[in-house]
């Protein structure tokens, strides 16, 4: 994979992928706040699935599950300025606003289109990748302008950006049965349950009455069969879609399963 990527900060990066794709699932340990230069990306969260491209503007906010698929377009590589909204940066931004979040039904992302204040905003980062030794003091400015403006432009923000909880204990089938097309370590899924990797495998064996990896692995291939015959996708589609990492582990899993290559149900369906 050819990927570049150059800091200003920490948190803030021009990200580039040359490759035909990527892809990557996720959970986002900080909000990410995304400026399309060139290139596509699909995103597909548990409720919704997202296409972006050159000139969009998005939100990712933390704690959230989605598998990533990105690509060149148009003879361009996937080229991003990507904007890590770190805890403790929103805590000293919140520190003296009265806010209280509620907390938020469903995952969502935040699309802002090409809004001119926040391309603005993050247009004006580009000529600072060129330099060295660029002052912190001038990258944390440029994050609190990126804030103060989402502020302005959506105030359902407050709720998600000043929201500082870490996940309690949840429902775990509900949880799983909703979430289980993404590839994370079991570590991840326990984390976002509200238990330790111990527990959240002692109540997935309860819950389930099998282990975690076999449940997750007959469910995606369930979905799988699903997609190749009612959706009529692709096997390469499908298999990013469904939580695998790789064309030749999926197909030899689905075979073992159903008797058939995903390519043979393709080209039956």
């Amino acid at each position: 994979m050819e990927y570049q990527a150059r800091y200003i900060t920490e948190d803030i990066k021009l990200s580039s992928y040359e490759d035909k794709f990527f892809k990557s699932d996720i959970m986002f340990d900080q909000h990410m706040l995304v400026w399309f230069l060139s290139g596509e990306t699909k995103i597909v969260q548990a409720d919704a699935t997202y296409f972006f491209g050159k000139g969009d503007i998005f939100l990712i906010p933390r704690n959230q599950l989605a598998t990533i698929i990105n690509y060149p377009k148009d003879g361009e590589p996937h080229k991003t300025v990507v904007m890590h909204l770190s805890l403790e940066t929103l805590k000293k931004f919140y520190a003296n606003k009265n806010i209280n979040p509620q907390p938020q039904k469903s995952q969502k992302i935040f699309s802002f289109n090409n809004h001119p204040l926040l391309e603005s905003c993050l247009a004006s980062l580009i000529p600072y990748f060129e330099m060295k030794d660029l002052p912190e003091d001038i990258a944390s400015i440029k994050i609190t302008e990126a804030i103060s403006i989402l502020r302005t432009l959506d105030q359902e923000i407050d709720h998600v950006l000043a929201n500082f909880e870490e996940p309690g204990k949840i429902n775990l089938v509900d949880y799983m049965e909703k979430n289980f097309m993404f590839n994370l370590p079991l570590e991840k899924f326990g984390y976002l349950t509200g238990r330790s990797l111990t527990t959240f495998k002692r109540d997935f064996k309860k819950a389930f009455t099998m282990t975690p990896q076999r449940w997750l692995t007959h469910k995606r291939l369930e979905l799988a069969y699903y997609q190749l015959t009612e959706n009529k996708k692709k096997p390469l589609e499908v298999c990013y879609e469904v939580g695998f990492e790789n064309l030749s582990h999926f197909s030899f899993a689905f075979k073992k399963q159903f008797g058939l290559a995903p390519s043979q149900l393709s080209s039956i369906s």
